[in-house]
């Protein structure tokens, strides 16, 4: 009997000096709940969290942003007055579009992965006398872009209401500047920085 009651003190003469080491250590036998927010994603190119100021208000359209070296389309939206004339809403979606394409991405879409090589300040407008009704001009030659930047540019134009009836871009510089027919293809955009554009020469002004 005395050897039952030895080892139960012992025991018990264990679990306070397990409890008081713990307690040393700065663990508390108690669990408190805490929140360090959301654990940030391992996939990339994959969005959450809310990004509603990025699309709110305006015409809903996708723009292309770079992400793992690829094109990936984001919602995003253009505001278009009522009764503008096609000719001139041309022009207008193709600069808000623009303006997407130049805007610093989310902070959610910049967790992701995402990222933009367009540079802000630039214009684009209606063709000229002799150009093609369905031209733009950008204020920056497309010849001065970077490969990733005309990709994302010619891409975001070709699936928007800028494009030609055949999703082809007609694009050129400011002034007297050559126009090219451009084309968004699947390989330009699966790997923009090493695919070239499809391009061919336009008679222009």
């Amino acid at each position: 009997m005395t050897t039952v009651r030895r080892r139960s003190v012992r025991s018990w003469a264990a679990v306070g000096l397990l409890a008081a080491l713990l307690a040393g250590c700065g663990i508390r036998s108690t669990q408190v709940p805490t929140d360090f927010g959301p654990a940030p994603s391992l996939v990339p190119c994959a969005l959450s969290g809310d990004i509603s100021t990025q699309t709110s208000g305006g015409v809903p359209v996708q723009v292309f942003l770079l992400c793992s070296a690829q094109l990936v389309t984001v919602d995003r939206a253009v505001a278009i007055p009522a009764g503008t004339e096609e000719a001139a809403r041309r022009v207008l979606v193709a600069q808000g579009l623009l303006d997407e394409l130049a805007e610093t991405p989310s902070t959610a879409e910049r967790q992701a992965g995402y990222a933009t090589d367009v540079r802000g300040g630039m214009t684009v407008s209606g063709p000229h006398a002799k150009d093609p009704e369905d031209a733009l001009r950008l204020s920056t030659p497309p010849s001065d872009l970077t490969r990733f930047a005309l990709a994302q540019i010619v891409c975001t134009f070709a699936d928007s209401a800028a494009a030609q009836d055949d999703g082809s871009v007609i694009l050129g510089g400011p002034a007297t500047g050559p126009l090219n027919r451009y084309e968004c293809t699947p390989e330009v955009r699966s790997s923009p920085g090493t695919e070239s554009l499809s391009s061919t020469a336009v008679e222009g002004t």
